[in-house]
């Protein structure tokens, strides 16, 4: 095949091909043709009425993006002009929603419920109700501050047992033989001294 008879159209359908071969495309049968064997007509259907179906199948497909062009081209307009008056999606939501909110609180169904929670709020069973939950917050409540108390008491028994001095004891004295001692005048040796002295003992 020689390179200058290929055509370069990268969309041509003949891209690649010679230009001697491109009439053996004629012969390639085209998918959805009216009579085609690999679409065999459905039964009752002639021919003719499967092509006047073919084109009133097109024109209506052609409607379709008609209208879908000018659907696209309104929606730019509405768009620019509620730029122009400064409307931004935000609000237009916002608004939404407020209208949407009135009309469910005017709706019948709405106002039917609230009369019927109204009536249920003034019920001996919801004041009852309410008691007994109200109580047994109060109770709860007691509770948790009784069992704070005993826990902070249990916490300052344990603090002044003897097991519990005699392990602050010893972690006091393992921290002063780890710093040291800093208070009456005690200097800190420092960790690159090379005589260690008996009260700081090296690790």
């Amino acid at each position: 095949m020689d390179p200058a008879s290929q055509d370069i159209n990268l969309n041509s359908p003949n891209k690649g091909l010679g230009a001697d071969r491109s009439d053996s495309l004629s012969d390639v049968p085209v998918e959805g043709a009216v009579g085609n064997s690999a679409n065999p007509l459905p039964p009752g259907l002639t021919e003719e009425e499967a092509e006047e179906l073919h084109i009133e199948l097109s024109k209506v497909e052609e409607e379709i993006n008609t209208l879908r062009q000018v659907l696209s081209a309104k929606e730019r307009h509405a768009a620019e002009l509620k730029r122009k008056l400064g409307l931004s999606p935000l609000n237009e939501l916002r608004q939404n929603l407020t209208k949407s909110w009135q009309d469910v609180q005017t709706s019948n169904a709405y106002q039917s419920a609230s009369a019927s929670w109204d009536g249920f709020v003034q019920s001996e069973v919801y004041k009852k109700t309410q008691e007994t939950l109200s109580q047994a917050g109060q109770k709860t409540t007691a509770a948790l501050s009784t069992m704070g108390t005993v826990i902070n008491k249990r916490l300052g028994d344990m603090r002044n047992s003897p097991t519990f001095k005699s392990f602050e004891d010893k972690i006091g004295n393992l921290k002063n033989k780890v710093v040291g001692g800093k208070g009456n005048g005690d200097t800190v040796s420092s960790p690159t001294d090379t005589t260690p002295t008996q009260e700081n003992p090296p690790f």
